[in-house]
């Protein structure tokens, strides 16, 4: 396997472990993400922030992140878009998918509609544990988790640089602050009823585009087992941080079975 270094935030979006504690690499600059997500109280009652601004910020964070990451544009690109033909959108909302060549095993949807997959994570994952993974990010997005987790980023990252709440409005951010709200959005946690919802939509994301509807209980329960082997490192505890990791993948097993005994 090739050799592939994040230059972006190598954290995780959709189960992350706690962040209290959280040393984030970004460039030449170390960021303490816990540190940083403990102060949101601090100046949540200054800013307003309101849809065009998280918006914005979502495609800003992105446009950041592809810029501070390799992208793909060659085998894990070409299955990517073999496997996401003729998906241009969820619930109205235009999608635009990208791979990152890192060797990270994580996947992360914004708010702008932005899908972007990590190469090691495609390379232990089947098409239908793909396609699985990817509604789930995108069910994130359609049940506007990520833009609370965006805003919870932002006040984040004006808080601790005491910059980007002007007048008690958002500013423009500069390059580091967008690097600081990056991390931050990384670092974001979901509740156990996000996860589970977004389980839901993921499973049935994959069955409406033809994949299987064990593709989610699947990809639940090889990150499950990857957390505990070699790869442990690497999988950055994507979803076998949540405590209810398991109990989820057997859930996902129960209405995979339930689906196939209604629709024989």
């Amino acid at each position: 396997m090739f050799k592939r270094k994040v230059i972006a935030a190598a954290a995780m979006l959709m189960c992350c472990a706690a962040v209290s504690s959280a040393q984030i690499k970004i460039g030449n600059r170390t960021i303490n993400a816990g540190k940083a997500l403990n102060a949101i109280g601090d100046v949540a009652s200054a800013v307003t922030l309101s849809d065009a601004d998280i918006a914005r910020m979502c495609r800003e964070s992105v446009e950041w992140m592809d810029a501070h990451n390799p992208i793909d544009e060659g085998e894990y690109d070409a299955r990517l878009k073999r496997l996401t033909a003729g998906i241009t959108d969820a619930d109205g909302l235009p999608l635009n998918f990208k791979v990152y060549y890192v060797i990270d095993v994580n996947a992360f949807a914004c708010g702008d509609g932005s899908i972007r997959v990590f190469s090691s994570l495609m390379d232990i994952m089947d098409d239908d544990e793909l396609m699985a993974i990817i509604g789930h990010e995108i069910g994130h997005v359609v049940n506007h988790d990520v833009k609370d987790a965006m805003k919870s980023a932002y006040l984040a990252s004006a808080a601790r640089n005491a910059a980007g709440a002007v007048g008690g409005t958002i500013g423009q951010l500069s390059e580091s602050q967008l690097g600081d709200v990056a991390a931050a959005f990384m670092g974001a946690q979901f509740s156990q009823k996000q996860e589970y919802a977004a389980d839901d939509y993921g499973m049935l994301f994959a069955v409406k585009y033809g994949f299987s509807p064990y593709g989610m209980a699947n990809s639940l329960n090889k990150l499950v087992e990857l957390s505990k082997g070699e790869k442990a490192s690497a999988v950055q505890k994507m979803f076998s941080s949540h405590p209810d990791s398991e109990k989820r993948a057997a859930k996902m097993k129960e209405k995979a079975d339930k689906y196939v005994a209604e629709n024989k």
